[in-house]
């Protein structure tokens, strides 16, 4: 671990630790891995300058429906679109490229929403929905409703029951459950954002990468013994004998019963016999 990636990790620890999270600055923290000179004030200038774009095209008075109005204008206008035709590039990941290329995924998109929105004193929260991330505006609009912004497909405005239709349509015969339109916090949305990137890892066969994604993983949620086993597995494949195994240790402990324990333990015992041969 460089010591810029040193620093960058105890940022985004400090950020979590924050009562609210600021969203733009943690997933900053998290493009800082990759990027290790990252300086996060350009992008953060670069929000506040679509939030005040979108301030002046609404005005002063700046009821929830003509804000989202306003930005989906400001935001299509400034070229930001879904990056349909390189969906798991992971630049798609990292805000400070989504800002600079002008492309993202559905939970970047959703993510840049929330930033700008939160600028102009609009609260807008994330929604895990089957299919792709969507932004939801749990403000009175004067509409029957609360509204939904589509943002990977050019800020569509949709109300619930358009949801249910999307739902439906993909889904056939599974019931929808309401519950699946309930906003989700910044722990939630950072940690979408982690598994996209390692899935992204993972298929590419880079270790590297994946380990430092399941480290940030692993910041938001200590306790995830699933990741502790992956982190151990990757580590061990990179040659992190003592790491590994405590990763790996801890699995057993926590799943007696898994499906895989029996394969955790052989490579428990493997990694021991290295460790005897090292020593």
């Amino acid at each position: 671990m460089t010591e810029a990636n040193s620093a960058a990790r105890e940022r985004f620890a400090t950020l979590l630790n924050r009562q609210v999270i600021p969203l733009d600055e943690a997933a900053l923290a998290i493009a800082a891995e990759e990027y290790p000179d990252l300086d996060p004030g350009p992008t953060l200038r670069a929000l506040d300058a679509l939030a005040t774009r979108v301030g002046a095209e609404v005005g002063d008075l700046r009821p929830p429906l003509r804000v989202l109005q306003a930005m989906r204008t400001v935001l299509r206008a400034e070229g930001f679109h879904g990056n349909e035709k390189d969906y798991y590039d992971p630049r798609n990941s990292f805000l400070n490229e989504v800002l600079e290329r002008r492309l993202g995924i559905p939970i970047t998109l959703s993510l840049l929403t929330i930033e700008v929105a939160r600028r102009l004193g609009l609260q807008l929260r994330g929604v895990a929905f089957p299919g792709h991330f969507l932004v939801r505006c749990p403000v009175q609009t004067g509409l029957p409703g609360d509204i939904f912004i589509d943002a990977f497909n050019g800020w569509e405005l949709l109300g619930s029951d358009e949801c249910t239709a999307r739902f439906k349509a993909v889904l056939h015969g599974r019931r929808f459950d309401p519950s699946l339109l309930d906003p989700v916090d910044s722990r939630h949305i950072l940690t979408r954002l982690l598994h996209n990137l390692k899935r992204i890892y993972v298929e590419r066969g880079d270790d590297v990468r994946t380990l430092w994604v399941v480290d940030r993983l692993l910041q938001i949620t200590p306790g995830d013994l699933e990741e502790r086993r992956d982190r151990g597995l990757v580590s061990a494949r990179l040659g992190g004998t003592a790491a590994a195994a405590r990763d790996l240790e801890a699995y057993v402990q926590g799943h007696p019963r898994a499906s895989d324990v029996e394969e955790v333990r052989e490579l428990i015992k493997e990694l021991s016999g290295r460790r005897t041969l090292l020593n």
